[in-house]
């Protein structure tokens, strides 16, 4: 075997392997045995074909799988026998001239694409934003309003308001509001403030129970579908179906918000551990510091990646890289839908290159017991979600099982690594720390 590799520029490169018969032949030969062990045909016992008849049935596919397993195992070990760092996967040339059928000496030709030559400085001449949320008043009273109505209690008043839930009992009514003889009949539920039609709120609201209300279906459904769902008619019928309803009220349901006191406290965080209104909010605010504090480093890291690739200016083979895209891609890809699509792909790759770059200079490594601890952590808490402890032997298992699946582990292994990176970030550079409100962080406008 020969393999030779030519520059063609500082971002693509040629690879030409070559292959005589000493290099493939042995494998080949082996490879038609092993096929004839297990071959069964008419006439013949299982495992006795002769050899010449599995080479001429299977001798060309043997000979190309061998071929190819071959120029695979030559191609992984010359790249990184020669520490050649490149991008996506070798290509087969389009001018490779292949006849299996004659030939006994065969050149293939391959085509890399390289990754560019750059470097990452890190320290305090780079600055960079590290916007925090701002945890005020008006975020922990949002908090505790959503602490209040989560752990509310359900209650059944007398007066409908906004918020409550109507249980009712729906007819439909003629032109002279008297109810259909075989017409519509539906018990159902709706929620007050969830209608769109301010005139349908204003006619539910106030309501008691055993209420009649008149209300046209326009007003208190915004659509077909809605109509169709509730009314349990055909939704071609619901287009076009526009009568007056007499709604019967049956109930009335309310979520009560919890009160701010000891029972509350102690079934958040256990007895005796807050034990006043002042506390619980400083508490409050401590959890949502750490609440955004994921938001915060994801926030900052795509401010550095952004800053950085247009700083850095990485130029990447563009060319070789759509046409990778478009032979690896598992789903056909259109050159408009590749044109549209490859910036944000390129930026991505810059980035990853630029990481890559920082894990390496910053001599960044991750153990395997790192990971197993990062995955026993993941279980740990979607255990926690559904308020279970798990057995620690149980946690080891199932961590142990996500390992051993690739693509697995290997989310596991990249998150440690950018946790890592990020840590080097927030090390070595400058830090322009600001806080800033919750509208403002998350781009809302008031």
């Amino acid at each position: 075997m020969n393999i030779s590799k030519k520059d063609v520029s500082s971002q693509i490169a040629e690879l030409s392997i070559t292959l005589a018969p000493i290099d493939y032949e042995a494998k080949v030969e082996n490879a038609i045995k092993k096929v004839q062990k297990q071959a069964s045909l008419p006439g013949f016992r299982p495992g006795k074909v002769p050899v010449g008849l599995i080479k001429k049935q299977h001798g060309k596919s043997i000979l190309v799988d061998e071929i190819n397993k071959i120029l695979n195992e030559a191609l992984y070990h010359y790249i990184n026998d020669n520490k050649l760092e490149i991008l996506g996967n070798p290509m087969p040339k389009v001018d490779n001239t292949i006849d299996f059928e004659h030939q006994k000496e065969w050149t293939f030709n391959y085509e890399l694409g390289l990754t560019p030559i750059f470097d990452v400085k890190l320290d305090n001449s780079q600055s960079f934003v590290y916007n925090t949320v701002k945890i005020d008043d008006e975020l922990v009273e949002k908090y505790l309003k959503d602490v209040k109505r989560n752990y509310g209690k359900p209650s059944n008043p007398d007066l409908a308001t906004e918020k409550d839930v109507l249980y009712i009992d729906i007819v439909e009514l003629d032109a002279d509001n008297n109810i259909v003889a075989g017409g519509i009949f539906k018990s159902t539920s709706i929620g007050i403030d969830r209608l769109k039609n301010e005139a349908a709120k204003t006619k539910l609201i106030g309501a008691t129970k055993e209420s009649k209300i008149i209300i046209n279906a326009n007003e208190l459904y915004d659509s077909a579908v809605d109509k169709s769902i509730s009314l349990g008619i055909d939704k071609e019928v619901a287009e076009n179906f526009s009568a007056n309803l007499q709604l019967t009220v049956r109930n009335i349901a309310r979520m009560e918000d919890a009160e701010l006191n000891q029972e509350l406290f102690d079934k958040l965080y256990g007895a005796g551990t807050i034990n006043s209104e002042a506390e619980f909010r400083d508490k409050i605010k401590a959890e949502l510091a750490i609440m955004f504090t994921q938001d915060t480093d994801r926030k900052f890291i795509e401010g550095v990646e952004k800053t950085m690739v247009e700083k850095l200016n990485i130029q990447l083979p563009d060319d070789f890289l759509k046409r990778w895209l478009m032979a690896v891609n598992e789903k056909p890809l259109t050159k408009e839908q590749l044109e549209a699509e490859y910036p944000s792909y390129a930026n991505s790759m810059k980035w990853k290159l630029i990481e890559n770059k920082i894990i390496k200079t910053n001599e960044i490594v991750v153990s395997q017991d790192e990971a197993r601890a990062e995955a026993a952590g993941y279980i740990r808490s979607q255990y926690a979600r559904y308020g279970q402890t798990p057995d620690e032997t149980e946690v080891e298992k199932i961590a142990d099982s996500i390992l051993a699946k690739q693509e697995e582990a290997q989310k596991i292994y990249e998150g440690i690594y950018s946790k890592k990176v990020l840590d080097v970030l927030k090390t070595n550079c400058k830090l322009e720390t600001k806080e800033v409100s919750y509208n403002e962080f998350f781009g809302i406008n008031d």
